[in-house]
C-alpha cells in the first residue's frame, strides 16, 4: 500500500517544514509514503471563502484516482486513538488498497464536492489548528501508528 499526504500551499514557517521532513523520512522506514504539496491558489484576493475551496478542491481532483480511498482530515471528522487509528491503518493494508490518500484543506477547508467525494473523514482533535500545523500533527500520528504496528517502543500505554 502506498500513503499519499497532499497539503495546499507551501509552509512559511522552517520550524513546521524541518519537523515535516524528520517524519517524512521515518516512515519512509514503514510505507511508501509521498508528501505532495498543491501550489497556493494565485489571485486569492479576488475570490470568496468558497471559490477558494472549490479551486483548491479542483487541484485536488486532478491528483487524485477513482481506486484512491479518501480520507479528508477534518475537524468534524471521526476520532481516533492512537491505537484506534493504527488499527484502521492495518484494516486498511489488510483490504489490498494500492493508495490510501489523506488530504490537508486550505485554511478555509474543503469545498462540498471534497466532501462528498471523500470516503473518511478523520479528525485529530474537536480543536481547530492552522493547517500548516497539521502537518507534522497528522505525519506524528502516521508515524506512532506504524510503530504500534510493529510493536516498537515509541508509543506508551
Amino acid at each position: 500500500m502506498k500513503i499519499t499526504l497532499y497539503v495546499i500551499g507551501k509552509t512559511d514557517n522552517s520550524h513546521i517544514e524541518s519537523l515535516t521532513k524528520v517524519y517524512e523520512q521515518r516512515l519512509q522506514h514503514y510505507i511508501n509514503f509521498t508528501l505532495e504539496v498543491i501550489p497556493d491558489i494565485k489571485n486569492v484576493k479576488n475570490l470568496s471563502q468558497s471559490q477558494q475551496k472549490t479551486a483548491e478542491g479542483d487541484a485536488l481532483f486532478k491528483k487524485l484516482h477513482t481506486s484512491d480511498f479518501l480520507c479528508i482530515l477534518d475537524e468534524k471528522g471521526k476520532t481516533f486513538t492512537s491505537e484506534g487509528f493504527a488499527s484502521f491503518l492495518q484494516k486498511k493494508m489488510n483490504s489490498g488498497l494500492k493508495n490510501l490518500v489523506f488530504v490537508i484543506g486550505g485554511p478555509y477547508g474543503f469545498s462540498d464536492a471534497m466532501y462528498q467525494r471523500a470516503n473518511a473523514k478523520i479528525s485529530l482533535s474537536s480543536m481547530t489548528f492552522s493547517h500548516q500545523m497539521v502537518r507534522p500533527f497528522f505525519m506524528e500520528q502516521l508515524y506512532r501508528g506504524y510503530t504500534i504496528l510493529n510493536n516498537e517502543p515509541y508509543h506508551h500505554k
